[in-house]
């Protein structure tokens, strides 16, 4: 297959990258990536040593651009992971998650649609459906939990649920969309909670931490989550919404907790700071439909993922150093 991959050069979909040209080598892979801030080429630095890979700098906005790409590439498939996605930064400013996650999605669909594309993956998140309270440890999301999203990152991401689902119906497109819980992993960018902790906690830095932090996250380690779009991908129902969950449900202060301890660090580190707007207290996901449909289920325990997180944080100093200092918005710019 010849595939696109929007937003390749962020932290899912760089790994995606990765994990696709270590198990599919005979697929051609597009990366298309704006590299705004979140976007780093660093990520992709052995990607573009391989025959396979192909990087286009393209705004998914840019509908003439991406109306040009298709038609000279013809993909197969694509898979579109490109989104603002950081919800502090939604809540400062609505209006680029907007225009990313909505409009950016629909210029994709609008192309598949023109030039026939076999598969339009849409990489989703669980935010979409809002909260579960803290005291119900039984209640779950599932597919068909309504979409109630709390911030404007995940009513831009629920949006664009609807348009595909829309462009599945109307027009009978060949269309999948999955949601997933936290991801983590390497190549996280450093405002993300686990990356941030460590990095913090490297530098002797406070490690902020939401109200009193007892916000419940359901983690999937990255490789999991690759795995199992590319299942979805090559095997899903077209129309269908899958739950991709870790199972592993932890709270936002015992996970910091495990990173100061895994590094030696005293939890005199950690400094609470006012809360989040419209913070979601609990989210976790059911992820059965995929399990018994597509055979995926998570294989990497969380306390073993975050010792490997935290190994590779160790270990790729410099990368997560360029971005602290900006040196990365200039490599192969």
């Amino acid at each position: 297959m010849k595939i696109v991959v929007t937003g390749g050069a962020g932290f899912i979909g760089g790994n995606f990258i990765h994990y696709m040209l270590k198990t599919h080598c005979e697929d051609d892979l597009i990366c298309v990536d704006k590299l705004t801030y979140a976007g780093d080429m660093e990520t992709l630095e052995a990607a573009l040593k391989a025959p396979n890979f192909h990087f286009a700098k393209l705004d998914i906005c840019d509908r003439q651009k991406i109306y040009d790409l298709f038609e000279a590439e013809k993909p197969d498939a694509v898979i579109n992971f490109a989104a603002e996605s950081h919800v502090d930064r939604s809540i400062e400013n609505p209006s680029v998650f907007l225009q990313t996650n909505v409009m950016g999605t629909a210029v994709l669909l609008d192309a598949c649609r023109k030039f026939h594309v076999g598969r339009f993956h849409q990489v989703s998140t669980d935010e979409v459906y809002g909260d579960l309270p803290l005291d119900r440890p039984d209640l779950f999301f599932t597919e068909k939990t309504s979409l109630c999203a709390s911030s404007p990152y995940s009513a831009s991401k629920a949006s664009a649920d609807l348009l595909c689902m829309a462009y599945h119906r109307t027009y009978g497109m060949p269309i999948t969309v999955s949601r997933c819980s936290n991801n983590y992993g390497r190549y996280q960018f450093p405002e993300k909670l686990i990356p941030l902790m460590i990095i913090n906690a490297l530098s002797n830095k406070p490690l902020p931490v939401y109200g009193t932090g007892e916000n419940v996250r359901d983690w999937l380690y990255v490789e999991d989550h690759c795995r199992a779009i590319d299942l979805i991908l090559r095997k899903g129902r077209e129309g269908q919404v899958y739950n991709i969950g870790g199972h592993h449900e932890q709270r936002n202060i015992d996970i910091v907790r495990s990173i100061l301890a895994t590094l030696d660090k005293p939890e005199s580190l950690i400094t609470y700071v006012a809360d989040r707007k419209g913070h979601d207290r609990r989210y976790a996901i059911d992820p059965t439909l995929i399990r018994q449909e597509l055979g995926w289920q998570p294989e990497m325990k969380f306390e073993d993922g975050l010792k490997k997180t935290i190994r590779w944080y160790l270990d790729n100093r410099l990368w997560w150093e360029h971005i602290l200092t900006g040196e990365y918005e200039g490599y192969h710019g």
